[in-house]
C-alpha cells in the first residue's frame, strides 16, 4: 500500500496553501466531533476519538451523528453529549424548512468557548455544518470531498488510499498525541440484550448475510449451503432482510429485521463466532468479537475490511488476515459460491 505522503510534500502535490500548525488541545474546553455516517465510519472514528479523549480529558467532547446511528454512542464514556442530526427529516422542499430550524436550534445550542471541531466525515454537507457551528477552528483531513476542504481552517494531510481508520488517526497524531498500534481500541458500549430470545450465544455463529451494496450479499443458495454446513451449531441471522429465502432449519434463528443496533452489538459481542458480508455490521462485529470473520466480493479489505488483526477475511477465494492479501487479490471479483460458502463453515469447525 501507499505510504502516507509527509505534510511538505502532500501540500505540493495537491496544489494547496500550506495550512497553519494545528494549535494545541490544552488552548480549549470542548471539542466538536462532527462524523454523522456511515454505520461502519462512525466505527472507524473511535479509536482517534478515545486518543483524543485520554491525551485531553479535560476537554468536553460532543458527538454529531445521525439519528439512526446514535445508540452507537451514546452509552459511551468516550463522548459526553451526542447532539442527533435527523438527516433524514430534511429531504424534498419541506425538509428545507426542517433543516433550516434545525439550523437555527444548531447555532443557538450551548458550548464551553473556547471550542474546536473536528471534521472526520469530509463532505460538503459536514463541511458547511462544522463552519456553521461558529466554533474556530475547523480541522479536517487532506482527502475530503465536495469542497469540504474550502470550510477548514486546518487541514490535516492524510493517504486516500489507507484504511479508514489509519486516516482518522492522523487527526490526533498532527496533534502530538503519539499513536501506537496498541492504542487502537474501539470503545463501543455494551449493548442490550435482545428480549424473548433465549439462545445459546456463546456457542452459536451470528451471521450477516446481506449488504445494501450491489454484489455483496449471499446469493440463497450460498446462505443455505453455510447453514447446512455449520449445523449442528446454532446460526443466528441478523441485518436488514433484503428478500433473500431464509434457511429453514431447526439450528437456524431468524432474527433479521428484528434487532435494533444497540441489541445488535450485544448479540455480536456474544457471538462464538461472527461471519458477515462487506458491511457497516461487519465492522461493529470486528469492533467487538475477535472470532470474526469479514467476506468481501469485489471490495478491497485492505481499505474497507475488518481492522482489528483479531479478525479475518474472505477474499479471492481464501481466508487470512486483512493485510496478508496482494493487491492483485484485493483487485480480484469473486462471488460467494456454495463451495466458498462450505469452506467459511470449516473455517469456524478450526
Amino acid at each position: 500500500m501507499r505510504q502516507p505522503l509527509g505534510r511538505t510534500e502532500f501540500v505540493r502535490q495537491a496544489g494547496l496553501k500550506r495550512m497553519p500548525q494545528l494549535p494545541s488541545l490544552q488552548n480549549f474546553r470542548s471539542a466538536l466531533i462532527v462524523k454523522p455516517s456511515s454505520l461502519g465510519d462512525i466505527v472507524h472514528t473511535l479509536p482517534a476519538v478515545r486518543l483524543l479523549r485520554e491525551a485531553h480529558p479535560h476537554l468536553k467532547l460532543r458527538w454529531l451523528a445521525n439519528t439512526e446511528w446514535t445508540p452507537l454512542i451514546q452509552e459511551s464514556t468516550l463522548i459526553d453529549e451526542v447532539i442527533p442530526f435527523p438527516r433524514k427529516r430534511f429531504r424534498g422542499l419541506a425538509g428545507l424548512l426542517q433543516f433550516w430550524n434545525w439550523r437555527r436550534k444548531w447555532m443557538r445550542m450551548p458550548r464551553e468557548e473556547p471550542e474546536i471541531v473536528f471534521d472526520f466525515q469530509g463532505l460538503l454537507r459536514s463541511g458547511i455544518v462544522s463552519r456553521w457551528r461558529g466554533s474556530r477552528p475547523v480541522i479536517g483531513l487532506s482527502d475530503a470531498r465536495e469542497g469540504a476542504r474550502y470550510f477548514y481552517s486546518h487541514i490535516v494531510p492524510v493517504n486516500a488510499g489507507g484504511h479508514a481508520v489509519d486516516r482518522y488517526l492522523e487527526i490526533p497524531r498532527a496533534l502530538g498525541i503519539q499513536v501506537n498500534a496498541e492504542d487502537v481500541n474501539f470503545d463501543l458500549a455494551e449493548g442490550n440484550k435482545p428480549t424473548g430470545a433465549d439462545l445459546n450465544w456463546r456457542e452459536s455463529v451470528v451471521l450477516h448475510p446481506w449488504s445494501r451494496g450491489e454484489g455483496k450479499s449471499l446469493s440463497e443458495d450460498s446462505l443455505a449451503a453455510l447453514c447446512e454446513a455449520l449445523a449442528p451449531r446454532g446460526v443466528i441471522l441478523v441485518g436488514m432482510h433484503d428478500g433473500t429465502k431464509a434457511p429453514q432449519a431447526s439450528h437456524v434463528t431468524d432474527l433479521s429485521n428484528r434487532t435494533s443496533l444497540a441489541e445488535l452489538v450485544w448479540i455480536m459481542r456474544q457471538a462464538g463466532w461472527v461471519i458477515s458480508v462487506d458491511s457497516g455490521p461487519m465492522h461493529i462485529g470486528a469492533a467487538v468479537n475477535p472470532r470474526t470473520l469479514g467476506v468481501h466480493t469485489w471490495s478491497d479489505p485492505r481499505k474497507v475490511g475488518p481492522y482489528p488483526a483479531t479478525a479475518d477475511v474472505w477474499k479471492a477465494g481464501r481466508i487470512a488476515k486483512r493485510t496478508d492479501f496482494s493487491a492483485a487479490e484485493c483487485l480480484t471479483e469473486m462471488s460467494i459460491t456454495p463451495k466458498a460458502a462450505r469452506e467459511m463453515a470449516a473455517w469456524v469447525r478450526r
